[in-house]
């Protein structure tokens, strides 16, 4: 095997369809089917439509992107795939594909999770991660601050969100703006012509005995709601634009305020921003200001990378390999809560003699 391991990834936690290929810490690859047109009628993600795109589009995804990255499936030093958290239909997807083609490659099998993908995706945009680096990973799934001294086998939460996750607010709020799904980018959109202290909206989880590193938009979200139903109510027109603006101004307000703590108080000097809400522009800015004031440094991939991917589980697969992890046995099981203190699944042996002989000849080409 190459000192450089090439890796294909597969990623199925939600309504992306990823498929990456890397070579290392080089991106071959970064191939994405998307089914988020389909849920955008129901305002919301449906794990069954999921879990039923995600098999239509595997093997043509697959395909799509060993092409890309111009290498031939039996060239391939490993397959790593996403094995939680995320729903629980849509992962099994992707772990069962993981598993065919690995078995009929003859090649090494990693169960990877999610979470700590989505810190190591960095890694291919701005080199090897710090040890250690605190990571803010905020998506519709996932508001969390994190703590990498290594990021294939320790990850330690240093707080969370106790209801809704700052993708979901966004989503939610954008729902009773009549704006659509999904609601970060076109909230991000609309901020940029509106005043972001147009209006107070609570900062949740802020006060002197609240929890120091945790977070809590439902308050927010309620506010928000409760602010526009009063000028609905009154007869007035709504701002929209001075609403997303406020109402984004109080999300990232509370993530970078908190984010930039945790590095303090951890003596961290490192901070990665990763997930779907990393893609937010006013996110972006806030956090390089606070940091840059600081003294931290600041590592954020471009937005095509923050939001779920292949690349991401194949960046963290490759880490796998040339850190010697065992690699996943062929149990392996989606276990849509996996927490983020297991970057990896590990199998029970160290290689995979035991995949059967006629795998081994690379059944697939």
């Amino acid at each position: 095997m190459a000192d450089e391991p090439l890796v294909l990834g597969i990623e199925t936690s939600c309504d992306e369809t990823g498929v990456g290929v890397v070579r290392g810490t080089t991106l071959l690859a970064d191939a994405i089917a998307s089914s988020v047109d389909e849920h955008a009628r129901f305002g919301g993600v449906v794990p069954e439509v999921a879990s039923r795109a995600h098999l239509e589009a595997m093997v043509p995804t697959i395909d799509r992107a060993l092409r890309e990255a111009g290498v031939s499936a039996k060239d391939l030093d490993g397959i790593a795939v996403t094995a939680g958290p995320g729903l629980a239909g849509a992962l099994l997807v992707g772990v069962s594909a993981a598993k065919a083609y690995a078995y009929a490659l003859g090649k090494p099998l990693y169960g990877v999770n999610h979470l700590a993908s989505h810190i190591c995706v960095d890694q291919l945009e701005h080199g090897a991660l710090p040890e250690p680096t605190m990571a803010l990973l905020v998506s519709g799934g996932h508001s969390s601050l994190l703590l990498s001294t290594d990021i294939t086998s320790d990850v330690r939460p240093m707080g969370a969100t106790i209801d809704d996750a700052a993708g979901e607010a966004f989503d939610k709020i954008a729902r009773v703006l009549n704006l659509g799904f999904p609601g970060g980018p076109v909230i991000d959109r609309y901020a940029r012509e509106g005043d972001p202290n147009a209006i107070a909206f609570p900062r949740g989880l802020t006060g002197p005995r609240d929890p120091v590193y945790d977070f809590s938009f439902s308050g927010l979200k309620t506010a928000v709601a409760r602010w526009i139903e009063a000028k609905r109510a009154a007869g007035e027109e709504v701002p929209v634009r001075d609403v997303a603006a406020s109402f984004q101004e109080a999300v990232v307000d509370v993530l970078t305020r908190k984010a930039v703590r945790a590095c303090k108080d951890q003596g961290v000097d490192h901070l990665m921003i990763g997930g779907g809400v990393a893609a937010n522009s006013r996110l972006r800015v806030l956090a390089q200001e606070r940091c840059e004031a600081a003294g931290i440094r600041l590592r954020v991939p471009r937005p095509k990378l923050c939001t779920d991917n292949g690349a991401m589980v194949a960046a963290l697969g490759a880490e796998m390999v040339v850190r010697g992890r065992a690699a996943s046995d062929w149990d392996l099981s989606a276990d849509s809560s996996l927490p983020v203190t297991e970057p990896h699944v590990p199998g029970h042996t160290h290689d995979h003699d035991h995949v059967h002989e006629f795998a081994k000849d690379n059944l697939y080409s």
